[in-house]
Order: structure tokens, then sequence, then C-alpha cells
């Protein structure tokens, strides 16, 4: 038998070629140069709570209404687990910890580089009207060429006739904040409600306050889907739906305990769901109704959102377009990584890094000692939280519910596919030490490529980086560097730590000491050298690390140093900072302090955050 011609063979060739140029040309046939695109966000409310995404979840039938007309992406995420920071990596498609974005809330905010805009003004630069309802909490300066107009106002309807549009609609009724109701809306119940069959969380006591929380919040994901549906309503009457493309999403976790503000799935794990017209979906590879299980993070919105509207992408920005102009939605399907950050969160300091890979999720806690419960106020107005903090203290807790008060490991490694609530940890599993690996690298890789700006305190970032963050970044890259190579000897050898214990480097000292409280080796020959910068040390958050480290490992610190140094902050920043560990040796450790707050200056305990931390100290 022969085999084909040449002249077939060509021909065959030729078919091909047309075929994968048909297929590369297709984002730009028949696709409108400017469609209309909205953003409709719904606060604190992760994946979880949705039967679209989760088995056990509400119906929001709103919701699926879109989902029926786009696509339904299952592996969305945000970022960071709190409002400023998730908005700030929105609203500039970069990673927020190499733009010194990434403490919630801003104790200053810090100015953008001239390279790098909000991404709204680079739409109205192209002729877009863009319009904000009503939630900005960006952590950056903000320019007047971002919106056209941004307030509780603000609509599309404000745009000239026929102008294109970007407009984003927030909805505030699934907040943090609708929990902090009191027990009489527990007595109270819920109408239809059959409150003792609520499931919780294997990491959550089973008790009424959990159970009620949860049945409520569901209802309010309920609400906020009536609500979703109103908004539709209305672009269907005004005739805008066969020509504008709709995002659903959550602006990042919760809201139960440990959910919002901690890099657990329940923190970042959003609903994402793209209406995309009929007219579009074949210019934009979108079977209606269809599911995309690839990931995407929040550093891609905006380069979506860009890529969309036929404005190219700035070279500044991290994420990547995962739909629109020639973007293959069977490629986004193979993206299986995603990048989570926590530092402060108001008042609570800590410092914890995350990648998602596949089904596995490595959580670095770069200060484990401070534990997730570590008090919170905004959270603690919560019942059920105020419930957890005192069933661990009644020891009616199990093991995997009395983990969030108790200190972490460095490193953590779970298969959130099998175990979607992070109780089972692999990181000390031997069979699963080379996927520990391979995530310790992602992360590490990540971090470099950044640089990652935190290794450096809030309060000297305030002082050196608020004005050029990135310069500050590139500037000190091998500090940064070499602070995170101190931070990793904590699954090692801690006798190494002595070098850099001796430091003239302030944060070198720092990033020691903290190692040495975070790290599970033998560590008493460091003692004497750490006992020495407790007395002498000309950095208070040196002299208050160790006073942390000494009062961990059983050797008491006398109260008047703890309260010199103290009362030597200088900064509110750095009073914050040091007042963390105050409440952690109180709360965990058994410390009481005679604080007298008087002799600070009167702004610095006034800061926002700050007077948090006062409250709290001189109330309970």
């Amino acid at each position: 038998m022969k085999g084909p011609s040449v002249v077939s063979l060509a021909f065959i060739l030729f078919l091909f070629l047309c075929s994968s140029c048909s297929s590369i040309n297709r984002t730009t046939e028949d696709f409108p140069a400017q469609p209309n695109i909205v953003w409709i966000t719904s606060e604190d409310n992760s994946a979880h709570y949705l039967k679209l995404f989760f088995e056990g979840g509400v119906a929001t039938p709103n919701i699926e209404r879109l989902a029926s007309g786009g696509v339904i992406f299952s592996h969305a995420f945000s970022n960071a687990p709190v409002c400023s920071v998730a908005r700030s990596t929105l609203i500039t498609g970069c990673y927020a910890p190499r733009l010194f974005g990434n403490f919630h809330r801003k104790i200053e905010p810090v100015s953008l580089p001239d390279s790098i805009k909000m991404f709204p003004a680079y739409l109205r630069k192209a002729g877009y009207y863009t319009a904000n309802n009503a939630k900005e909490d960006y952590n950056y300066h903000k320019a007047d060429d971002v919106w056209d107009e941004s307030s509780k106002g603000a609509s599309w309807k404000k745009r000239e006739d026929g102008q294109p549009f970007f407009y984003v609609h927030n909805f505030h009724v699934s907040h943090e904040g609708q929990l902090h109701f009191d027990a009489d809306k527990i007595e109270d119940g819920l109408p239809g409600v059959d409150v003792a069959k609520i499931a919780t969380q294997p990491n959550h006591p089973d008790t009424e306050t959990f159970r009620f929380t949860k049945a409520y919040y569901q209802n309010r994901v309920q609400t906020m889907d009536a609500e979703v549906g109103e908004l539709l309503d209305e672009f269907e009457k005004a005739g805008i739906l066969e020509n504008t493309i709709i995002f659903y999403f959550g602006d990042h976790g919760g809201v139960l305990p440990g959910s919002k503000g901690y890099l657990y799935e329940t923190g970042l794990h959003v609903p994402l769901v793209v209406y995309v017209p009929e007219q579009y979906r074949a210019s934009l590879d979108v079977e209606a109704g269809s599911r995309n299980d690839g990931f995407v993070s929040f550093i891609d919105f905006s380069a979506t959102v860009l890529n969309l509207a036929g404005i190219k992408v700035p070279d500044h920005m991290d994420g990547k377009p995962f739909m629109g102009r020639d973007i293959d939605a069977e490629k986004v399907q193979t993206r299986d990584v995603a990048f989570g950050y926590a530092d402060r969160f108001d008042e609570k300091y800590d410092m914890v890094r995350s990648v998602r890979k596949g089904p596995f999720k490595y959580i670095r806690s770069y200060q484990p000692f401070l534990v997730d419960g570590l008090m919170n106020n905004y959270r603690y107005k919560q019942l059920a939280y105020a419930d957890w903090w005192n069933q661990y203290k009644s020891g009616n807790l199990n093991d995997k519910q009395a983990h969030f008060f108790r200190p972490r490991r460095a490193e953590m490694l779970f298969n959130v596919e099998k175990d979607p609530y992070e109780t089972v940890d692999l990181s000390l599993d031997p069979t699963s030490q080379s996927q520990l690996q391979e995530m310790r690298d992602l992360l590490e890789n990540w971090q470099n490529d950044m640089p990652d700006l935190s290794f450096f305190p809030e309060h000297v970032l305030i002082e050196n980086a608020a004005s050029q963050p990135l310069n500050f970044g590139e500037e000190h890259s091998k500090e940064l560097k070499r602070y995170r190579q101190i931070a990793n000897h904590a699954s090692g050898d801690l006798s190494d730590l002595k070098p850099f214990l001796e430091s003239k480097d302030p944060w070198d000292r720092y990033w020691a000491i903290t190692t040495a409280m975070t790290g599970t080796s033998e560590v008493s020959s460091l003692t004497t050298i750490i006992a020495d910068i407790l007395r002498s040390d000309a950095e208070p958050l040196n002299r208050m690390a160790a006073a942390t480290y000494l009062t961990i490992n059983d050797m008491p610190v006398e109260e008047e140093v703890i309260l010199q140094i103290l009362y030597s902050a200088k900064k509110p920043a750095e009073l914050l900072h040091l007042l963390n560990s105050v409440v952690l040796l109180r709360d965990f450790h058994g410390l009481s302090l005679p604080i007298d707050f008087g002799v600070f200056e009167k702004s610095m305990v006034e800061n926002n955050e700050v007077s948090r931390r006062v409250e709290y100290l001189t109330s309970s």
C-alpha cells in the first residue's frame, strides 16, 4: 500500500495551517473593540458558601443565572484574605508585598511608582467611562485619573451616549460586620431553619453559636444573591446584557472564624463567574454554562479586563489574562498555581505566605508562635470567635479545633481536595517530602522575584519605602534574600543562627531571634546571646523579640524591662508591633503588665490600630 502523495500531504498541511490561523484569530473577529465590562463583588464570602462551587453551600439562583450564560471558574483565589490588601492587588494587578500594599489597614498610604497606574486609568485613556459604587479601600494613594466617579451614587448610566463603560458594584450585605449580632438573635432563631441540623466545619466546635452563625451567614449570602438579581434585572431592562461582560466574585474569603484574615482556603478561595453575551462566546472561546478548573488569582483580573477592552497589558503587571483576545481556554485549564500573603490585619501582626499547586497547599509561617487566635478586636465582636476562645480556655476542644489557639508549625502542607478545611498537616509525612520541597521552592522563587518587602518591619518601610517601594526593594534585594535565608533555618540547625545574632544589621538579629522561637531543635546555646540582646540592643523590636523568646522558653523577664522596651517606641507602627507581643505574652503566657499609656505622645495611642490594642489591654 502506497503512502500519501506529496501533494496530499501539502494539502493536509494547508488545511491545518488554515485551521490554526482561524483559531488564533478567533478572538479578534466579530468582537467589539470596546465591550462594556462590569464587576459585581460581594464582600467576605468564600466559594464554600455557594452550592455552585461546594457541596453544602446554598443555592444562589441569580449567580447561577449568570453562570448559565458564561463560565464558572472553580479555582479562583484572592491573593490576600482581607479587603484592603485584596483590593490593592485587584486595582494594580501587582503582588502587594512588592509594592508595600500588604498591611491592612494602612497606617500610611503608599505611593505607586510613576510606571504603575491603577488599571481603570488605562481604560479611561482608551475612552471608557469608569465608575465605582462604592468601596475602594486601597492601601495606595489614588491618582485623579482612575475613576470618572467613585461614590455611593456612581453609575454606568452617567456615561455619554454610546460610550463603553467599566463599572464596579459592591454588595456589603455579606460583610463580616453582619455577624456582629448579640445573643438575643441566637435565641430568636431563624424562621424555617432547624439550626440543630446545621453542620459545622471539622475545625470548629459543634456549638449552638457556631451552627447559628453559619446558618445566619448562609442567609446573608442568599440575600446578597437576591440583590445581584435586582442589579441584573436593571441591566436587562436597560438592554445592556447583550453587549456587557459581567464578572461576579467575592472580594476575598470569610467570614466564619478562621477564614477572613487567614491564609486557609476559606480565606482565599473565592467564587468567580463570568457572564459572556451570546454574540461574543465564539470569539472568546466560551461555552455557556461551562466550568474552567484552571487557577486564576486577583493579580490576573485587571490584565483580563484590559485584554477584553483591547488594551495592551502593561509590563509591570504580575497577572496574566485568563479570558479575552487570543486566550486559549484550554491553556487556562492547565494553570495550577496561586500565591497568598498575610501580614497585619488591623492591629494583629503576623507574616504568612502560601502557595497552592493543584490539590496541595503549602503555608509558610514566619512567626508561628503568633497563634491564629491572637486577639483582633473587630474579629472578636463576632460571638462565634468569643465562643471558640471560651471553649478553648475551658478545655472543651479536640486537637483540630484547638489548633487555632496553639503555635503553628513553620511549614504546613495540606491536600485540600481531600482535606478542604486544612486539618491534616502532611509536612512531617515521609511520603510527602518531595511535594513539600517542590512547594517550598515555588514559594522561595516567587518571593525572590518580587522581592518580598515584609522582611523589613512595617515602621521601617513607612520611613524608607512608602514613597518609592519598587526602588527600595531593588536597592535592598540582597538584604531581603538574606533575611529570608535566616528565617529558613527554622527547619535546620539553629546553632547556625549565632553569627546573625551577633550581626551589625539589626534585622539580621531580628530574624535570628524570631527563627530561634520558630525552630524545633535545641537552642540553649543561643540563650546567653539573646539575653544580651534583651539588655543592650538598640532596636526595641529586637529587645521585645528577645523578651518573648525567653518567656516562651520559661525564662521569666522582669516586668519593668518589658515596660522600658514599650516606652522606648517612637512611631505608631513600632508601638503596635511591640504591643502585639505584649498581647501574646499576656493571653498565652500569663504575663500581666501595668502599662501607663499616658507616657506616649497622644498621636501614637490615638492611631486607629494602636487604639484597638490600648482598648483591649486596658479593658480586660
